[in-house]
């Protein structure tokens, strides 16, 4: 019996799996995978794996040196010659009789992760940038407050320009506090996450008004899970924020559960993800390598803190946080880890 038909259980998978013979040919793959690439597997089958890596020869250096451990190999580029390649986290392994490649895509992924495009040199600058503005603007606070009162029954035109003057100093010094002074951990306690959405759309809903269609799209079926609730609530309202300041005048919140699902290098049973969708004007190109990092904003007015706090919320869960977007439809997804649920007989 081949390879193609000694695998009937793999073929039934909804992952994205192809595999070999010894001679490193493909020999089968799952409809999903196929879907994908955007082939056939009639097209596949005979194909060497390694010659569908358009970029690079991690793959076929691997498949030259066996090894009994699972392999990832982050981002592959891969297609049939002449077609457009697609791009995946690949997860090699040896099988008895040649190889299995899982991928897991990453369209929507349109940078490496921000914590390694950030170098550490320069996050220890930016602390200390901060560190030392903070006695400047002490001294323009009080200057500013002793023109507050030497402009009080003075021409209305002079006395707002103080005001802003105060204003502007006190969102400086608010920023610079989220820089120098992030929330301390706290341990983590079993909470419900749609208790954490409806916490969000209140507050949403009080800050938007009626201009704003808010819409739920839950899974009830989803357990509690560890975490803070406080923070997982404000990463939440930054993400939903975020979208009202890029036009949308539609959001969705969505969760589901998903099984056997892989979140940055763990594989778990069962995870959340949460999506938060809307119709907004999308991330500028020129803001996507970019968007996860502190101080990156599209707009004159941001901090751009938000998505930073956001990812970093997601990191502190164990999950990741992951966009994509075209005018009209972004979508960012949370993936949270879930505990496993007991089963019983009532």
């Amino acid at each position: 019996m081949d390879a193609a038909h000694a695998a009937p259980s793999l073929e039934q998978l909804a992952t994205p799996l192809v595999w070999t013979g010894t001679d490193g040919r493909i020999a089968g793959a799952t409809p999903a995978f196929c879907r994908w690439l955007g082939v056939s597997v009639r097209r596949l089958l005979g194909q060497p794996l390694a010659s569908l890596e358009v970029q690079d020869d991690a793959l076929a250096s691997r498949l030259l040196a066996p090894d009994a451990e699972t392999i990832r190999l982050p981002r592959l580029a891969l297609a049939l010659p002449g077609e457009a390649p697609r791009f995946a986290d690949g997860w090699l392994s040896a099988r008895e009789g040649g190889w299995l490649l899982e991928a897991h895509p990453v369209d929507e992924f349109p940078t490496a992760d921000p914590a390694q495009v950030l170098p550490g040199a320069f996050s220890a600058a930016l602390k200390g940038l901060a560190h030392e503005l903070r006695n400047p603007l002490a001294g323009l606070k009080g200057a500013a407050q002793l023109l507050a009162r030497r402009a009080h029954g003075r021409d209305v035109e002079e006395r707002e320009l103080v005001e802003l003057i105060g204003v502007e100093i006190e969102r400086l010094n608010t920023l610079l506090e989220q820089l120098l002074s992030p929330a301390p951990p706290r341990p983590h306690a079993p909470l419900n996450i749609h208790a954490a959405l409806e916490r969000v759309l209140r507050l949403v809903e009080s800050e938007a008004g009626w201009s704003l269609q808010l819409q739920r799209d839950y899974d009830p079926s989803i357990p509690e899970l560890p975490g803070d609730g406080d923070r997982l609530t404000q990463a939440l309202l930054n993400l939903v924020r975020n979208a009202i300041q890029a036009g949308a005048t539609r959001i969705t919140l969505r969760t589901r559960v998903e099984h056997g699902l892989r979140i940055a290098e763990q594989l778990h049973p069962l995870a959340l993800r949460l999506e938060v969708a809307d119709d907004g004007r999308g991330v500028p190109e020129e803001l996507a390598e970019h968007l996860f990092l502190p101080l990156v904003s599209g707009r004159a007015e941001g901090t751009g803190l938000g998505l930073a706090l956001a990812q970093q919320v997601a990191r502190e869960h164990r999950g990741t946080l992951s966009y994509r977007s075209r005018p009209g439809h972004t979508v960012f997804t949370v993936l949270l880890p879930l505990p496993g649920v007991e089963t019983g007989d009532g």
